[in-house]
């Protein structure tokens, strides 16, 4: 019991450390925003006019981050480009909000990944943002209301002695204000790109996902409900959903396997031709009129049920889990995998991540 209480507290103290913006971060940002004020360099156009026609190019290979995180976002393009066979045919759009969108744009002019064509846009610069347009904002804004009310936060959720550690670590990182951000919203506003989330390292040349026959399929994604790992706590449907309320029950499968956001394939003619994000909005509202009771936390939920009937699972190959969580994962798994992602708390720039696994971030 003693045991069990010290690994609480622990993943309670990783939790409150993991939502917090180290110093390094934040200097960095405030140092390049200060360069875009003053270098006329640090605020090139980007991409350069005669690259802006590659945006739209279908030729090319289109990967899209949306982070605040300049740091982050710069690990996962460098490496992207660093391990493709044809960087000159890559093209990056990185979406970040207003306040990062100086700095980021700083970084980027200053560091290009040339011969790939980097866009900086910030969600403010999209005609779709405009407030009363997007109806996930208006749900957020009641969700993180609702959730500012949430049973106690974070030590009632540590307090629940009923509950493995485990189960407790996974429902903190669901609280992590990453997943309650737009910038982990926006993915359902992406309608072929692929899309990277900003805490991952590329180990590879992705352009093969491009041949991956997606069957009519809108996301290909791998599977988180089959292997040894036994900290992945969002394997299946049941995992995610409160089962015990009528509307989930009677629509969708407690044992159907989930999969994972992180790294997917979005086949924008198909989403198109779908009602994928007018069932995101209508379940997104009809949880916060339920209370959060058909679900409590996370972003994956209700893209586990706007998804739902058009996910192709591709090879776990391309995506590997849990390097911000899982200690003991096995370096020679992780070399062998095309995508590596620190999903979870120790994210590795922080001090709480993983030594042996920071360095596969930092090399």
């Amino acid at each position: 019991m003693l045991s069990k209480h010290f690994q609480s507290a622990e993943y309670l103290y990783r939790h409150v450390a993991s939502s917090s913006i180290p110093k390094q971060l934040h200097c960095l940002a405030l140092r390049l925003a200060n360069e875009h004020a003053t270098n006329a360099n640090a605020r090139l156009q980007l991409p350069s006019p005669e690259l802006v026609p590659t945006l739209v190019d279908n030729s090319y290979f289109h990967f899209v981050l949306a982070s605040d995180n300049i740091l982050a976002t710069s690990v996962v393009a460098t490496s992207l480009v660093y391990n493709s066979l044809h960087p000159d045919n890559v093209v990056i759009h990185i979406i970040t909000d207003r306040k990062t969108y100086s700095p980021m744009q700083a970084w980027f002019s200053l560091h290009p990944l040339t011969p790939a064509v980097i866009e900086v846009k910030a969600l403010h610069h999209f005609d779709w943002f405009a407030k009363g347009k997007v109806p996930v904002l208006e749900a957020m804004e009641k969700d993180q209301r609702a959730r500012a009310q949430f049973r106690g936060g974070s030590s009632a959720i540590v307090a629940n002695n009923t509950e493995k550690p485990y189960v407790i670590a996974a429902k903190l990182q669901a609280m992590s204000p990453k997943y309650n951000s737009l910038m982990n919203h926006v993915r359902i506003y992406l309608p072929e790109v692929v899309f990277l989330d900003d805490d991952l390292v590329v180990q590879t040349d992705l352009s093969p996902l491009w041949d991956i026959d997606m069957n009519g399929k809108v996301n290909g994604a791998v599977e988180t409900c089959r292997g040894g790992d036994k900290f992945v706590m969002s394997k299946r449907f049941k995992s995610y959903l409160n089962f015990s309320h009528p509307m989930i029950s009677e629509n969708f499968d407690a044992n159907e396997c989930a999969w994972a956001y992180g790294m997917n394939i979005f086949d924008l003619e198909a989403w198109r031709s779908t009602n994928i994000s007018h069932n995101y909005h209508y379940w997104l509202e009809e949880n916060l009129k339920s209370d959060l009771s058909l679900w409590q936390l996370g972003t994956l939920p209700p893209g586990l049920i706007a998804f739902h009937g058009y996910v192709h699972i591709i090879d776990p190959f391309w995506h590997m889990l849990g390097l911000g969580y899982q200690e003991n994962t096995s370096i020679a798994d992780v070399k062998n995998a095309a995508v590596i992602h620190f999903n979870g708390r120790a994210k590795p720039w922080l001090d709480i991540a993983f030594p042996q696994l920071r360095a596969l971030w930092t090399k």
